[in-house]
């Protein structure tokens, strides 16, 4: 009996063992080498949609304490901030293994005051001069080049966990109708050319003041102009502002796979279109 029972309890002990190393190994993993992020919001549209399953490349632009991981599980009480792991490498804005980011590059970064992991595309670099103008973007005093992408069209329906509709420039739209907005190709300094989207002209983020970005910091917009809070929203727990290096987490390179439904594991909502596709 004696025997049965330490076999018994050496089980147990081997199988605690088995999963505390894969915690360890999979919390080294997500720290040093990738983290998973599934696109909550249309912000980026069409480049990444709601549903778009991604890993951050966190080799991209070396390390801080915004590599670390938050751990956030409210139904167990547990709220571990990424400062309460890797707090002592916080604030002085630099970082282990550093590499500076390239304009146009999708990068996940932490929002400086609400402490929420954003996706947007680099715009600004440091010392550069960043404006709307009548919904164009200007860079260092000059406009970017832009050319016609014909439309976006997609389903007027919820979408994401959240269920959210789209908005459309040709609102209203019944549920289950084309909802569509115009797209255009943009090409950045440095020759990254990606899609825009336009809902509506004359809001209020198409035309704004002169930002100059400082440095060690650096300005994001989204992809979908008239749907994303981002850099030209001043810096609140709302608004964006100017991001700190530190912030950054990652580079999105590719999306694994994308749902169109309610939930990832809704495998009979996935997009076929999306699998291991790379963003630009």
């Amino acid at each position: 009996m004696a025997d049965e029972n330490q076999g018994f309890l050496g089980a147990i002990w081997e199988t605690i063992k088995t999963i505390f190393w894969a915690l360890i190994i999979a919390g080294v993993f997500r720290t040093l080498l990738f983290q998973p992020f599934w696109i909550p919001s249309s912000s980026m549209k069409d480049t990444l949609l709601v549903g778009d399953f991604l890993f951050v490349n966190k080799m991209a632009y070396g390390y801080s304490y915004a590599s670390c991981p938050s751990i956030k599980l409210a139904q167990f009480g547990i709220d571990i901030d990424a400062e309460d792991i890797c707090g002592f490498l916080d604030g002085d804005n630099s970082r282990i293994i550093g590499s500076q980011p390239e304009r146009g590059d999708v990068v996940v970064f932490r929002h400086p005051v609400s402490h929420q992991d954003y996706i947007k595309r680099l715009i600004g670099l440091p010392g550069d001069t960043v404006q709307m103008k009548a919904g164009l973007l200007h860079i260092n005093g000059e406009p970017v080049q832009v050319e016609d992408g014909g439309v976006f069209s997609e389903t007027k329906e919820p979408q994401g966990p959240e269920g959210r509709y789209p908005r459309c420039s040709n609102d209203p739209v019944g549920e289950g109708g084309v909802c569509e907005k115009e797209r255009l190709i943009e090409t950045l300094p440095g020759g990254v050319r990606h899609s825009t989207l336009n809902i509506q002209d004359g809001l209020d983020l198409d035309d704004t003041k002169v930002f100059t970005v400082p440095e060690g910091h650096f300005f994001f917009i989204g992809d979908n102009r008239d749907n994303s809070t981002d850099s030209r929203v001043a810096q609140t727990s709302f608004g964006v502002g100017m991001v700190p290096f530190e912030n950054l987490i990652g580079r999105a390179d590719r999306i694994m796979f994308s749902s169109a439904g309610r939930s990832m594991l809704f495998f009979w909502t996935w997009r076929g279109d999306r699998f291991f596709k790379a963003i630009d």
